[in-house]
């Protein structure tokens, strides 16, 4: 295969935008083809991808386009149906995560790329980000040992304006934070610790934004919804404009027995002042935490005894140099990683099945805290789609 790949966006909007990573004219592939429900994304489309770039708001028309790889990024609900016509129609799919809303879902979508003998990625960006990586490479090393402990602290500061003022906030079309939000931090549990989750249990609620005034109709996709950071959004019982369907919990915590005898723990907080997403591992010989999750963020291991609290550990690591690129670099080494998955069927970092899992453990810790805390088992992934390589 010498020319160019070329590549559909189904939802080439906001999120739709990490496809700009896969156009490189000449050099192994281009964006020929364009899908969104919001005509302000084709000005934007125009821009990346030029003038010439096929624009529809029908993805049955995209998929009659001629196509080698397709890109799904639209809202989570969309995730199912859009991957499934895709692989149907016998293309290569890159898929936001979360793979989908429900674990059926999940499994429907890796049972027809089977069925096709299609490759379905999933993009998990948080496996190509550096501090990750380097926190990975260290717990394979050996530097605490054998990991038996791991929990994950997450302050989303932007949380109001990102998943409560829009279709996130409606458990129909996200399910739940444990998914939109969480299903990064379960995949990263699962793979720095080697191990999936067989049970959980958790509790939630609403307990900031409920009570604060909705929009009379839901809006998807304007312009007028921030989604990012703003400091003026706050104090969040002083804010307005959200959703007029809200029934998703802002806080929740879910306790996850492990494979390997490893118990895990996640909580989420979706009002707090600031934004930190931090990893904690104990293993047999010593502890390792992240101090934030970004390109120069430094990474401790206490791996000497004391009797005390030490801010600061024995040892200092510090993320390997990354190139410039959204969310730390990441967007593009998991682009160009899928690119070339699908040109010459390199192995990938981000794969389907831990992808299912994620999500399968993120639906059942959200049923969990809907119905009083009770512990659920985790299915696992049939035996025949476990075994297949996508």
């Amino acid at each position: 295969m010498n020319e160019d790949l070329r590549i559909g966006v189904i939802g080439s909007g906001r999120r739709g935008e990490i496809a700009v990573h896969a156009h490189k004219p000449g050099q192994g592939s281009r964006v020929v083809a364009c899908c969104d429900t919001d005509p302000l994304a084709f000005d934007h489309n125009k821009k990346h991808y030029g003038t010439d770039v096929f624009m529809t708001r029908d993805y049955h028309e995209l998929l009659k386009q001629e196509l080698d790889a397709v890109f799904v990024c639209t809202p989570d609900f969309l995730h199912e149906e859009h991957a499934v016509a895709a692989l149907e129609s016998g293309r290569p799919v890159f898929l936001e995560k979360p793979m989908a809303i429900t674990i059926e879902g999940c499994d429907r979508i890796l049972r027809t790329a089977k069925e096709n003998s299609v490759k379905i990625f999933i993009g998990h960006n948080m496996r190509y980000m550096t501090v990750i990586r380097k926190m990975k490479q260290l717990i394979d090393q050996g530097a605490i040992g054998e990991v038996k402990s791991v929990w994950c602290r997450h302050f989303i500061s932007y949380g109001g304006d990102a998943y409560f003022r829009d279709w996130h906030a409606d458990r129909r079309l996200s399910m739940g934070l444990f998914l939109q939000k969480g299903a990064h931090d379960i995949d990263v549990i699962h793979w720095l610790c080697n191990a999936y989750t067989k049970r959980v249990a958790a509790f939630g609620n609403l307990a900031v934004y409920g009570d604060l005034p909705r929009r009379t109709t839901p809006k998807i996709n304007t312009k007028d919804i921030p989604s990012y950071f703003t400091e003026a959004h706050w104090p969040p019982k002083k804010q307005k404009d959200y959703n007029p369907v809200m029934d998703i919990e802002d806080q929740s915590a879910m306790i996850m027995e492990m494979e390997k005898g490893i118990i895990g723990a996640l909580q989420e907080c979706h009002f707090t002042p600031d934004s930190c997403r931090n990893y904690t591992f104990i293993g047999t010989e010593g502890r390792l935490e992240n101090m934030g999750d970004g390109p120069t963020d430094p990474i401790f291991v206490w791996n000497k005894r004391k009797d005390r609290y030490r801010m600061f550990g024995d040892e200092t690591h510090w993320p390997d140099p990354v190139e410039e690129g959204s969310h730390g670099g990441a967007d593009p080494l998991i682009v160009a990683e899928f690119v070339a998955h699908v040109r010459s069927g390199v192995p990938t970092t981000a794969t389907p099945q831990a992808a299912r899992m994620a999500v399968a453990t993120g639906y059942q810790a959200t049923m969990s805290l809907r119905h009083g805390g009770s512990a659920l088992d985790v299915p696992p992934l049939a035996d025949d789609l476990a075994r297949h390589i996508y």
